[in-house]
């Protein structure tokens, strides 16, 4: 039996500052390949190279990355500043738009970090380029030495930094079997105001909004704004997301065929 298809999202990247590429971290293939089951195949997060419909044909399950770039603010209806930069135009018109399909065509669909912020927005909702800023709210960025530099040690960087709460009785809680669970965190951007088909599952102890799900989504919608990527290998929380998408992935492939 043919393994089935996750597409992985690319990120525009410049190598050498000169030549345009396309990025995805190893972890994203890993944890497809590794927990799913499945074949992780990336596209291109540019419309001018991807065509969804085509797309779509070819894989059995689509996984939104997180990012260095933000979503751009014009796409909720607020200024861009400098500070809040680099942006990726390309990726935002194409997972925006994908959002939507997946979801309207039962494409299992599981977006972290900047992956969950496109959701939201996909679905009309809003995010604030710096949570931190927000009152009463932690630091979600990623940890760094007292020199600025970005921590060295990789466990220490992903390392569960906060609790998340889990709606009693909902996806999330239902999938993990158990209503509050320990994550890491390494964003700025997050979630303001949720869209309209939007679902908090899961919220942390600061109000920051950690997990989604699409309201009356034929198929799997979900998304975290940790970075599950990097352990589910060893992670029970992260392996369990992983292996939930791998089985709707699988159920899809089996439709299809």
């Amino acid at each position: 039996m043919k393994r089935p298809v996750v597409g992985v999202i690319g990120n525009a990247y410049l190598v050498e500052n000169r030549f345009a590429a396309q990025l995805v971290g190893e972890r994203n293939l890993r944890a497809v390949a590794e927990v799913t089951g499945a074949l992780p195949v990336m596209f291109a997060g540019s419309p001018d190279i991807t065509e969804i419909g085509a797309l779509l044909q070819a894989v059995d399950g689509i996984l939104l990355t997180g990012a260095r770039a933000n979503v751009h603010p014009s796409r909720f209806g607020t200024e861009p500043h400098p500070r809040h930069e680099p942006y990726d135009t390309a990726r935002d018109a194409l997972a925006l738009a994908l959002v939507e399909a997946c979801v309207a065509r039962g494409v299992p669909l599981l977006g972290i970090c900047r992956g969950l912020q496109e959701m939201n927005v996909a679905f009309g909702g809003s995010l604030h380029p710096e949570i931190r800023e927000l009152p009463g709210r932690l630091n979600h960025r990623m940890l760094r030495l007292e020199t600025g530099e970005i921590h060295p040690d990789p466990a220490v960087l992903f390392g569960d930094r906060h609790n998340v709460r889990l709606v009693s009785g909902g996806a999330f809680a239902r999938l993990f079997g158990q209503e509050t669970i320990r994550v890491n965190s390494l964003h700025g951007q997050g979630i303001l105001d949720p869209g309209e088909r939007v679902v908090v599952e899961g919220v942390a102890d600061d109000g920051t909004i950690e997990a989604i799900r699409i309201a009356d989504a034929p198929g799997f919608a979900l998304g975290v704004q940790w970075h599950a990527e990097y352990d589910p290998q060893r992670n029970p929380v992260n392996r369990s997301l992983f292996q939930a998408f791998g089985e709707a992935v699988s159920a899809c492939k089996r439709v299809a065929e």
